[in-house]
């Protein structure tokens, strides 16, 4: 009788377990967590990082852990290209580029590197989040890319280790790093200087001399610490660059419509909140960036740099298409 009820008692107390771990692998209590890659090239604490962890936060949050994210950051999957072509390939789903690079692979981001283009933060904005924005993400399709939202970079400004940059004569001659994007090679050559394609970072290639400046935003300068090898600053804001936030397109379209919905949305509220924080951020930059002892020119002759790259505007009609740049020129008057 004794052994009747042992086994009894054992069977009662296997089955439950056997049914409830079936009801595990067979997903109907536990939902499937998918997990993704966010690639940038920038550290912890950057314009990119900011934006990225938020998105991730945001869809973690929203999605009660469905989704999980591991940020890729400081440069671990290579240069901005390599990160645009693994986000092609699906080996990367989710990045935040400087638009530049993605002009490679679409004309109309290119028309976002077009100098002394946007006059403020507001009249970006405006165009960034409206309709001529909406096709500038929607033509990254065509290259298996979704696009998803518009996060910033900032105003670029000119460093160099040689002088002081007042007027566009004082730039003829320097070796300025760009990015790699043809466009903003063509900016620096028709300034005078020479310019030289380079993937970030390039602090080792300053302090040796292999390049004399670069043109970046004040986070840049400050969180790198350019101050430290580059000695004057000239506030051009020749070029209000942003960053196309994107995702691979086919992994994308495999999520339902609602996880679409919530993608798209939680990266423009990321977005929105990095933008806010990078604006809010500039001056604590420039004080620390003259504390570190460069030479700030805070007005430098914006009209000589403008004058000197006038022609480019109906150049790049014929690259980038003169009705989608007619409409972003008559769209920031």
């Amino acid at each position: 009788m004794k052994k009747v009820f042992v086994v009894l008692l054992v069977t009662a107390l296997i089955i439950p377990s056997l049914f409830a771990n079936g009801q595990k692998e067979s997903g109907t209590t536990t939902p499937k967590v998918q997990k993704m890659i966010i690639g940038i090239v920038t550290v912890p604490g950057s314009a990119q990082y900011v934006a990225a962890e938020k998105f991730k936060e945001l869809v973690e949050k929203r999605s009660n852990g469905r989704y999980q994210f591991d940020i890729k950051h400081s440069a671990s999957l290579g240069s901005e290209s390599s990160i645009i072509q693994q986000v092609q390939m699906g080996t990367v789903d989710v990045a935040i580029i400087t638009t530049g690079p993605v002009g490679n692979i679409s004309k109309l981001a290119n028309a976002l590197s077009l100098p002394f283009l946007f006059k403020s933060y507001a009249q970006a904005d405006k165009v960034l989040d409206g309709p001529l924005g909406q096709e500038i993400l929607d033509s990254l399709a065509a290259s298996g890319i979704k696009g998803l939202a518009f996060s910033e970079n900032g105003f670029r400004n000119l460093t160099n280790n040689v002088r002081p940059v007042h007027t566009v004569a004082d730039v003829a001659g320097l070796k300025i790093r760009t990015m790699e994007a043809p466009l903003q090679v063509k900016i620096w050559r028709m300034l005078g200087a020479n310019p030289t394609p380079m993937a970030w970072p390039i602090n080792t290639e300053l302090a040796q001399g292999t390049i004399d400046g670069q043109e970046n935003p004040l986070w840049v300068i400050d969180k790198y610490k350019i101050y430290e090898v580059q000695k004057y600053m000239s506030m051009t804001r020749h070029v209000y660059s942003s960053h196309i936030d994107m995702m691979n397109l086919a992994t994308f379209n495999k999520l339902s419509k609602a996880d679409q919905k919530m993608f798209v949305s939680s990266m423009r509220e990321a977005a929105a909140y990095q933008r806010k924080k990078n604006r809010e951020s500039n001056e604590a930059h420039m004080a620390t960036i003259v504390a570190k002892g460069m030479i700030v020119d805070n007005t430098p002759d914006v009209n000589s740099f403008r004058a000197k790259l006038k022609p480019i505007y109906e150049e790049s009609k014929k690259d980038i298409g003169a009705d989608f740049v007619n409409r972003l020129l008559n769209a920031v008057k």
